[in-house]
């Protein structure tokens, strides 16, 4: 189902998501996204990745009321075995706005446990606003629907 390209791009992720020890409460997927994404593009992940039995991190769900974000973010980063950037028009005018989901993006980058997911816009459009990012390989769903891009993560993180 991966085409040679994504094969040769997520085997270094894999690589890293075998060798990683889990911490405790562990979730599969950090999911990234822009705050305006959050009943569209991302839930429609989020919900496609729990039917597939992978476990996300999800800020709509796993932040509670009265609790501080930005702490319960870093928590959550700390427990995930993968970070999924979702790249939409609206998460790249938020990480020009340098917001929370910039802080999220320098903290997945450090990391060898990123894959982006393009959705409703191009690579070039993100080379524009982040090089860095731009420069891991990923998925798209301009290539394949979000559903296809939620089974080869699933199947990324299956191990």
């Amino acid at each position: 189902m991966y085409t040679t390209a994504e094969v040769r791009a997520l085997t270094p992720v894999r690589r890293s998501v075998e060798a990683r020890t889990p911490p405790p409460d562990p979730r599969d997927v950090f999911l990234c996204h822009a705050w305006d994404d959050r009943g569209g593009a991302a839930k429609e992940l989020h919900d496609l990745l729990e039917s597939r039995n992978v476990s996300v991190w999800f800020s709509e769900k796993d932040v509670l009321l009265g609790s501080t974000l930005l702490r319960e973010i870093d928590k959550g980063l700390a427990k995930s075995r993968v970070g999924v950037v979702l790249v939409t028009p609206a998460l790249l005018e938020r990480l020009q706005g340098e917001g929370i989901a910039d802080k999220e993006l320098s903290v997945l980058l450090a990391t060898d446990l990123l894959v982006p997911v393009v959705h409703d816009t191009t690579y070039e459009a993100l080379r524009d606003v982040s090089p860095m990012l731009a420069s891991r390989s990923g998925l798209s769903t301009a290539e394949g629907a979000m559903a296809d891009v939620a089974a080869k993560l699933a199947e990324l993180i299956s191990l």
